[in-house]
């Protein structure tokens, strides 16, 4: 196994709301320098939100990006006077309007590592209820919806569910944390 890379120089090259450029000089294992630039951001919390009727609550939202509005779930980053539990509550109330009865931890990845600092901490809701208004960031224009859980993974399998942090989500949650997720059928044990 090949050891660490050692960071000689640091600098902030950019930064604006949201995310950071980082600007390093590194020693390599071998001894050589070479230049690294990366993404920086604040952690981040994802929240998968069903109701109580199993209908899960997306949002619509325009990525000028990519140029096109995006159905996606609520997200958004951890502030720092707050731990992941109250940042994904406060996220789904904000963007959604809806408040989380159950609140549970599914699953932490880094979506970029090769490029980003970008920590993606996953959560789902459950016994979700429209309690409120949204209460949304200046630059944020969304539309609230309900989908299943069977759309969103048909829209994911053919191509058209584009936000990574929700095809990501509503896939794990299918494949691991679903009640009938993993479990044996007759004859299969």
């Amino acid at each position: 196994m090949t050891g660490r890379w050692e960071t000689v120089e640091q600098e902030l090259a950019y930064t604006c709301e949201g995310f950071d450029i980082v600007s390093e000089e590194i020693r390599l294992p071998g001894g050589e320098r070479a230049a690294f630039d990366y993404l920086s951001e604040s952690e981040t919390v994802v929240v998968l939100p069903f109701t109580d009727d199993g209908e899960v609550v997306v949002i619509d939202e325009w990525r000028h990006a990519v140029r096109r509005r995006n159905r996606a779930i609520p997200a958004g980053s951890v502030e720092s006077d707050e731990d992941l539990d109250r940042a994904a509550r406060r996220e789904l109330r904000e963007e959604t309007g809806y408040e989380a009865g159950t609140l549970e931890r599914m699953t932490t990845v880094e979506p970029a590592n090769g490029f980003s600092d970008a920590v993606f901490h996953y959560y789902v809701a459950r016994g979700c209820t429209d309690t409120a208004g949204q209460d949304l960031d200046e630059d944020e224009t969304i539309d609230v919806e309900t989908a299943t859980l069977e759309g969103l993974l048909g829209r994911a399998r053919d191509d058209d569910l584009r936000d990574g942090r929700t095809a990501f989500a509503v896939v794990y949650y299918a494949l691991f944390e679903e009640p009938t997720a993993g479990e044996v059928g007759p004859g299969e044990g």
